[in-house]
């Protein structure tokens, strides 16, 4: 059960695909902005593939180790009033083996179960109306 939150928790840091608000940016559409770029093929939807693709994953993984760091993850989502404490309690909570980084296996896992939160509808996209219910929206309180 443990292990079950820890990866639903995992989930907060995909708050890097869809809570991803930055108090610097400003942006009128956040949330239209990243649907926008997660939709490679213009399709209208986003779907498990493009959420949670190679190209997605790189753009967070700045120096590109195969690792993403609080600083890293700090720099994609941008800054939060929580600071660096915010960045490493998310990083904390998906870091399933403990190295204070996230693993190409550990961003997907929770990339994984924040597509299919995202997913309201279940049809296996994600629509701008649905990322725009659930941007900036954490998983578990």
């Amino acid at each position: 059960m443990a292990a079950m939150y820890r990866v639903f928790a995992a989930c907060l840091v995909l708050g890097a695909f869809s809570c991803g608000t930055c108090l610097a940016q400003a942006a009128a559409d956040p949330a239209g902005d990243r649907f926008k770029a997660l939709d490679v093929n213009q399709d209208g939807v986003v779907s498990q593939y493009e959420y949670d693709s190679d190209a997605a994953i790189l753009s967070m993984d700045s120096n590109h180790d195969d690792h993403v760091s609080g600083s890293e993850l700090q720099a994609f989502i941008g800054p939060h009033p929580g600071g660096a404490k915010f960045t490493e309690r998310r990083i904390a909570r998906a870091d399933t083996n403990g190295d204070q980084q996230l693993s190409d296996e550990e961003l997907r896992r929770a990339l994984k179960f924040r597509f299919e939160w995202l997913d309201r509808n279940k049809d296996g996209n994600v629509d701008l109306s649905e990322m725009r219910a659930g941007f900036g929206t954490a998983m578990l309180n």
